[in-house]
């Protein structure tokens, strides 16, 4: 159940800023000219990496 919520929480962490936080794209403005596509595959990955790395950390 542990894992579940950590993954909750970086999603919801990084949906949050890029849909909410960042209002004046100053962090994600880089990615403007990107196809939707791209992005979701960006951000997917994005969590993946992050996922990962929680799991590697709280492993050891």
């Amino acid at each position: 159940m542990e894992i579940v919520a950590a993954l909750f929480v970086i999603v919801l962490a990084v949906v949050a800023d890029f849909f909410w936080f960042d209002v004046d794209r100053k962090r994600w403005g880089w990615m403007k000219k990107w196809t939707k596509v791209q992005r979701a595959m960006f951000l997917t990955g994005l969590v993946t990496i992050s996922f990962i790395v929680y799991l590697g950390m709280s492993i050891y």
